[in-house]
């Protein structure tokens, strides 16, 4: 294969793509990365003006960039802002979900108010997103979903519960979409980022004992940097991607194999 064809499969010149949590932390990169590939980005987060930097990021890079907010917690919220996105390009041919939230709690005394809210915004949200802007990429024939998992799909963590069942759900809810959307031409996966230097993980490299136990963990030895995390999103959604489905790529220095 020559090189201007390899260049070619992961190009994403002309495709447009939705990513929520794109304020800052892996959404940001992922949103910029994506646009460094090509993609126009319609950028979401939960409020007016949380993605101005990274719209300034990918105007620079010389692509378009679209900003909405929406609380992804709010189930109506979220089909509008899916109907926004249609709105401000026509078309959305790449979805990354990558908004989300934690809560950290011992399970025994775990609010259901954090339970829900994170229910909702990890797990509600990711598939009404997919519902909504598949339905757009079935009735074209083409698309592209990805959605962010975790190394806690795999494993049960320690008080953050709500959120552990939410990743498990994403990857359970990645299957089941590629199972009935393969066969139209809309691959539907997901990525399982290891432990990166995000906002959300600032507690636990906050904590020296528990980062020193971490670090010790990953083969790699050290923490991933969001851009580390960007060939997958662009690998899962571009051409080089056509024939895989239902699948969950880990992103995480050798984690999940020590």
């Amino acid at each position: 294969m020559s090189s201007n064809s390899s260049s070619q499969l992961f190009s994403l010149q002309g495709k447009t793509a939705l990513v929520t949590g794109a304020s800052r932390g892996l959404g940001q990169a992922l949103a910029l990365g994506l646009a460094q590939a090509g993609a126009d980005v319609i950028c979401s987060s939960s409020r007016v003006g949380g993605t101005d930097k990274t719209r300034a990021l990918i105007e620079a890079c010389g692509q378009r960039a679209f900003e909405l907010a929406v609380d992804l917690s709010d189930s109506q919220a979220v089909i509008a802002m899916a109907n926004q996105a249609y709105e401000c390009t026509g078309t959305v041919d790449i979805l990354i979900n990558a908004g989300g939230t934690i809560a950290r709690t011992p399970a025994v005394d775990f609010p259901l108010s954090d339970w829900q809210q994170v229910i909702n915004v990890n797990l509600d949200a990711t598939f009404l997103l997919c519902q909504q802007i598949g339905k757009g990429m079935l009735a074209r024939g083409k698309g592209k979903i990805v959605n962010i998992a975790s190394m806690l799909s795999y494993t049960g963590g320690i008080t953050v519960p709500a959120y552990t069942a939410s990743k498990h759900a994403v990857v359970g809810v990645t299957k089941a979409l590629a199972n009935e959307w393969a066969c139209k031409n809309v691959q539907v996966n997901a990525i399982a980022p290891g432990y990166f230097r995000t906002d959300n993980t600032q507690a636990l490299q906050d904590d020296a004992t528990r980062n020193a136990e971490i670090e010790k963990r990953i083969p790699a030895g050290q923490w991933g940097e969001p851009e580390q995390l960007v060939g997958a999103a662009v690998f899962l959604s571009s051409a080089a991607s056509d024939y895989v489905n239902g699948h969950v790529l880990a992103v995480d220095g050798g984690w999940l194999a020590r």
